[in-house]
Order: structure tokens, then sequence, then C-alpha cells
């Protein structure tokens, strides 16, 4: 046990989480023989296997699962330690780990990254894209230090911070420009595009449609607004994005954008972090530019934040 390294448990704990060597050693950036000579020793100190071994995957053994329980929480805890010393600076340096939605990532972060990065001499910024499920779980096992995401999220261990509100607009092919705008009801009879399970926005889109419960005619899933928006161009539907998505995501595109009666689909955006983070000022302080960078952008598109 005295052998036994903070490394060698950042290690473990990347091999436990992705199941895989060479992901494992991808996300230690280094190779996949030294990531497994690290393992091999660690469970020599331990004395005993932490890994099932098989011939495609590997897989915890019983006490592999127990130890990773207790791995994260002394991760975790020195990771805090860090974040207790630049708690104590009026601003914040080194290492931010800030997770995105996918419908946010591309159209907010090169502004905020630019903020930040001209606010915060120093800085270093590691940016997470992926649905709102898994960076709940990163930031619950300290991976990230933020994640801005669709309000809200009820984790009662979670800060929630609104950001900004928006509209979502409905998307045709270009020959639809100018005919009656669909209401709810219309649109179950549509051909409706939307993100493949997983994604909020997609849950948001079919609450506005009330479609829960009502199977619509025909719904297509796609990976991306990008993809959804070039399918619409395409003519084989309709769908729904959010305001701050227009003006990227229609600039090649086919397509004529409409904008629903009151009371308009919306969604909230917010920034969450853990109650216990040692940088919650800081974060505030993160928060308020990520507010100012959406209203900018507000600002030089002209589409409808609320607020």
């Amino acid at each position: 046990m005295a052998n036994m390294t903070l490394k060698q448990l950042r290690y473990f704990e990347a091999l436990a989480r992705h199941k895989h060597f060479g992901r494992a050693a991808d996300a230690c950036a280094i190779s996949q023989p030294a990531i497994s000579v690290q393992i091999k020793e660690l469970e020599e100190a331990l004395g005993t296997e932490l890994f099932e071994r098989g011939a495609r995957q590997i897989r915890l053994t019983n006490f592999g699962e127990e130890f990773a329980l207790r791995v994260r929480d002394i991760l975790r805890s020195v990771d805090e330690l860090s974040d207790l010393a630049r708690s104590s600076r009026d601003r914040l340096v080194g290492r931010l780990r800030i997770g995105v939605i996918p419908t946010v990532a591309p159209y907010l972060l090169p502004s905020i990254i630019g903020n930040l990065s001209r606010m915060h001499d120093g800085i270093d910024i590691h940016v997470r894209e992926t649905q709102t499920q898994k960076l709940i779980q990163e930031l619950a096992d300290g991976r990230l230090d933020a994640a801005i995401v669709a309000l809200p999220v009820s984790e009662p261990s979670l800060t929630e911070v609104t950001l900004f509100a928006e509209t979502f607009v409905l998307v045709r092919p270009g020959e639809d420009e100018g005919k009656p705008v669909p209401n709810r009801e219309m649109l179950r009879e549509m051909r409706l595009l939307l993100l493949e399970e997983g994604h909020c926005f997609r849950d948001q889109a079919l609450s506005f449609c009330n479609m829960h419960s009502v199977r619509p005619r025909e719904l297509l899933d796609g990976s991306s607004l990008s993809t959804l928006v070039q399918m619409v161009s395409a003519g084989i539907g309709v769908t729904l994005i959010p305001e701050m998505a227009v003006a990227v995501e229609t600039r090649s595109a086919s397509v004529s954008i409409a904008r629903f009666n009151s009371p308009q689909p919306s969604r909230t955006i917010g920034m969450v972090w853990r109650k216990t983070s040692p940088i919650a000022k800081q974060l505030l302080g993160i928060a308020e530019v990520v507010r100012q960078s959406a209203d900018a952008m507000r600002r030089q598109h002209g589409t409808a934040f609320l607020a």
C-alpha cells in the first residue's frame, strides 16, 4: 500500500470510467503500455485485481467497484485543495473545466472563451461538450468545475444561476416563406425533425408540441441542429431550433424562419456548480461573463433572447 500513488489513482479512475485502455490512455495523455504498467503496479500494491480483462472489454471486479467509489472521493478532495488555493485570489487563474450542452456550445463558446481569456490572464480553459445528464454526473464526480445547461436541473447538491432565456423558432423549407405559422396541433401532423434521445432540447420541443403522450405522424431524429436544418433545406420536414442558433445554422441553408404566436416556446439557460466548490465566488464572476457574452450576441444578431 505504501507504493500507491496519486498518479496511479488518476489512471485507475480514467480506466474505470472508459473501460478501455486506449481511451483511458488518451484521456490521461499517456501511452497505452504506460497506463497498463501503472494499473498493474497499483494492483500489486493493493494485493488484488481491480479489473477483469477480457478479449474485447474490461470490467471492474467487485473490489474494483468499491475501490472506484473511494478513489473518486479522494480525487475530488485533492482537486478541491487546488480550488481552495485558487479561491484565495480575487480573480480566477489556472485550469477552468467547464461543460456545455451541444445546443449552446457552437454559438456561445467562441465569445465566452475570448472574453474569459481577456479578463482573466493566465486562465486555462478546458471545455467538455456533451448532454446534460453526463455533465451533471461529471460535476458530481469532480471532473468539471461548472456547466452551462438548460434549467432547472433540480440537483440539491448544485447551485443554479440563471443566465438568460431565449425563444425557439420554426425552421421550414424556403418555399414556405410567408405561409401561416402552424400551431401545436398542426405541428403534430407534420414531419417533425428533432435531436436524438438524450438531448434536453428535444424534450423541450416535444413538450411545446404536447407530444409526450401523442405520437407525431412522423418523427425523425438528427445528431445536431446543423443536420436538422440541412434536412429541412432538402425538403424532408420542419424543425425547431433556439434563437441563438439561427445566424449560424441558416446562413447556408435554403430555409425560412417563422416565430410562433404567443406564448412562444422558450428555454432558460443557466450555469451550475457544486455547492461545496471553494471557487463558487469566482464562478459567479464567470457566470456574469457568460451572461454578457449572450447579451452581446443578442445585440449583434437581433435575436429574441427574453432576458
